[in-house]
């Protein structure tokens, strides 16, 4: 039974350490993004650069409706464009853009300094 119960010990997955590192991670560069590039928060705004091709990357809040989420992966799809499924909830997306709102949906239409966009989708570049 000893054995068993460390079987199961090793089953299970490192503490999510990573997860947070990549989190901070992707938020220092969407500082650098809203410092030094352009983005555009907002639904309709998002769709707009999707539709005229200017957006090189979407990111979107954990907590957008499903059937708004699907919409834009489907014109980012289109458009050929990569979309990142942020971790944190679209308060903490608000946040991470240095915004005193709630935003769940963002696209990077320059990334200026930023190196998010290789970064989340490195088959793009």
């Amino acid at each position: 039974s000893m054995r068993a119960a460390h079987s199961r010990r090793a089953r299970t997955p490192p503490p999510p350490q990573k997860k947070k590192n990549t989190s901070e991670n992707i938020n220092a560069r969407l500082a650098l993004v809203m410092k030094s590039g352009k983005a555009v928060l907002g639904y309709k705004s998002t769709m707009k650069s999707l539709r005229q091709g200017k957006a090189k990357l979407v990111l979107i809040g954990s907590n957008c409706p499903p059937l708004r989420k699907s919409e834009i992966e489907y014109y980012a799809m289109l458009a050929k464009t990569g979309v990142h499924h942020y971790s944190g909830n679209n308060i903490a997306l608000g946040t991470a853009c240095g915004k005193m709102f709630r935003c769940s949906v963002l696209s990077i239409t320059d990334p200026g300094d930023s190196d998010i966009v290789r970064s989340i989708n490195p088959e793009s570049a």
